[in-house]
């Protein structure tokens, strides 16, 4: 992930500050089936795997046992003896999202979707003439509420790493905004596992080299960042400061394809 090329910074640099929002669904699966079946709601609701095998999205209601994203079925049931499992149906979700997307497209046509119930926009210059992108935020996430009665959280700052990091902070359905004031200062307090782009694996080796919060990884040099992590260390480098100028992408290309094997035994 890099910050962009000299183009883009200059671009950024001549248009000023940019309007950026990231709307994030919040447990969009689960909260599909409990609107489409009265009888799951306010219970822990996991869609995918099963008792014993696969991987699991939880409801609100599951999350607040420990059941999260991704996590086997096997480790989530023993998290919440009553979950519930539910199998998937991505043709709802789909076409959900879709509906979402038209929303979003009523304001601006730049929107770079990160996944069915993610995507990212820029508002700077938006359809509607509204200079305040909260407001654009807090209108988007009324009308998704209203035409499909699902919650979404949105984070609004100037740039993408710091609209990402605003969605999550007031989760669920929640609005934030990082001003470019407190930006630099809130990415300082952030244990360095909450950035976008720092897995658990990163994360871990991170801690070894005593890197734990955003202002330890902001002490290190730009040198000894692309020394330990690649490429990649650039963009932590700046991401630490605040500074991210990638641009949101219309025309934003899929480069990776999620998939799922289930073993009939763990391996």
């Amino acid at each position: 992930m890099g910050i962009g090329d000299g183009a883009e910074q200059f671009a950024t640099k001549v248009r000023g500050i940019r309007k950026i929002i990231h709307i994030d669904m919040d447990a969009f699966y689960a909260s599909v089936e409990q609107r489409d079946n009265p009888e799951l709601r306010a219970k822990p609701v996991a869609v995918g795997g099963s008792r014993e095998r696969g991987v699991v999205a939880g409801s609100h209601e599951a999350r607040q046992f420990g059941v999260h994203s991704a996590m086997p079925s096997i480790t989530a049931k023993r998290k919440c003896p009553d979950l519930i499992f539910v199998k998937p149906r991505f043709d709802a979700y789909k076409a959900i999202s879709l509906q979402i997307r038209e929303i979003f497209a009523a304001y601006t046509p730049i929107i770079e979707p990160l996944s069915l119930d993610e995507a990212y926009l820029d508002v700077t210059e938006n359809l509607k003439g509204i200079s305040l992108a909260t407001q654009i935020a807090e209108e988007i996430r009324a009308r998704i509420r209203a035409e499909t009665e699902l919650t979404a959280s949105a984070g609004v700052s100037y740039n993408k790493f710091l609209a990402k990091l605003a969605s999550d902070h007031r989760k669920p359905d929640g609005l934030f905004v990082i001003t470019p004031k407190m930006g630099p200062s809130f990415v300082e307090t952030l244990p360095v596992r909450k950035f976008h782009g720092i897995g658990p694996a990163t994360a871990r080796k991170m801690a070894r080299l005593g890197i734990g919060t955003g202002l330890d990884l902001k002490s290190q040099t730009l040198e000894f960042l692309q020394h330990h992590f690649g490429k990649a260390g650039s963009y932590y480098y700046w991401a630490a400061r605040g500074v991210d100028e990638r641009p949101v992408r219309a025309d934003r290309i899929r480069k990776s394809v999620g998939a799922e094997n289930t073993f009939p035994a763990d391996l």
